[in-house]
């Protein structure tokens, strides 16, 4: 065993949105071959000895292993590390029985149970998302996006004290929002008019904050006309290609455009304080397959169809 690692036998694997577009090849940051994996749950069965961490703990972890010397790290922004390695993206992942993991990035979560710990990671990419935000209580806060991380968002920006309107164009997913987190306010603009709807729900106002979590370039380009005069745009969602803006529009409103990458520890604490509260629904967890049966099901995660919010991998 490597000094300062710990051995971890996996007991959960989250299906990220990530790990369905590195499969359909249009995940921009990625590299072939890779073993995929990220959102995990595991027990421990070996590390050295210390007082933190022991034999059998059931952990999470962080998965973006950051370098601690660039201008990133220095100024606490690990998340975006300017030599990171995102863990089943730079460097082989979690879709396995073993691995091993250096201790300084471990979670652990004894009181949680292992779906928990397979959805914190996630959800501290909405932390994150709604930190960068800085939302603040009675805000509109516009969520572009109805999968696992925009959910997140959505969530946080309640607990946040926030307005949350969610914007999708899948009526199951929007429903979902509803029926499972209460949000109120749902548009789908294949349907109906975005913009008139807005301006109703805000007063002619429009969100002063808008948040994408698709990653679909005409989504990101056409979410800018949503703001509100000094608005903040935050990109959580990735695409690969450039980003269309009316200067004029977009200088106009003064507004703020802003990219969320990952989650640092502070996101993991919050979504641990929050989960132990009991401020996070119990599950966004649609679709539970075994390990071995991955193979069979993944290509169907990316078609809408299946209703899935987020599969999870048992290895029990």
């Amino acid at each position: 065993m490597q000094a300062d690692h710990a051995i971890l036998r996996i007991k959960r694997i989250g299906i990220c949105g990530t790990d369905l577009h590195a499969f359909e090849g249009t995940q921009p940051f990625f590299n072939y071959p890779r073993i995929l994996g990220h959102e995990l749950a595991a027990e421990i069965v070996d590390t050295e000895n210390n007082s933190e961490f022991v034999i059998g703990d059931k952990v999470t972890f962080s998965p973006y292993f950051y370098c601690g010397k660039c201008i990133a790290c220095r100024n606490g922004l690990t998340n975006c590390c300017a030599d990171i390695k995102v863990f089943g993206v730079h460097v082989d992942g979690g879709m396995s029985e073993f691995i091993s993991v250096p201790v300084k990035y471990l979670i652990k979560g004894n009181d949680l149970d292992f779906e928990e710990l397979a959805l914190v990671e996630p959800l501290a990419i909405g932390a994150h998302g709604i930190r960068r935000a800085n939302v603040k209580p009675g805000e509109f806060v516009l969520v572009i996006g109805a999968g696992p991380i925009g959910l997140g968002i959505m969530e946080f920006a309640r607990i946040a004290g926030a307005n949350v309107i969610a914007m999708d164009v899948n009526d199951q997913r929007l429903r979902f929002c509803k029926e499972k987190l209460n949000v109120a306010r749902v548009i789908n603009p294949l349907k109906e008019d975005a913009m008139m709807q807005l301006k109703s729900i805000t007063g002619n106002d429009m969100p002063t904050v808008v948040i994408d979590a698709t990653g679909n370039l005409r989504a990101i380009n056409n979410a800018f006309q949503f703001m509100a005069q000094g608005a903040r745009y935050v990109l959580v969602g990735l695409q690969g290609k450039e980003i269309v803006i009316n200067h004029p529009e977009f200088h106009k409103r003064e507004a703020a455009l802003m990219s969320s990458r990952n989650a640092t520890t502070e996101d993991f604490n919050h979504v641990l304080n929050c989960m132990r509260n009991k401020l996070l629904p119990s599950t966004y967890i649609t679709h539970t397959v075994r390990f071995d049966e991955v193979k069979d099901n993944f290509e169907s995660w990316l078609d809408p169809a299946t209703g899935v919010i987020k599969a999870m991998v048992t290895v029990d």
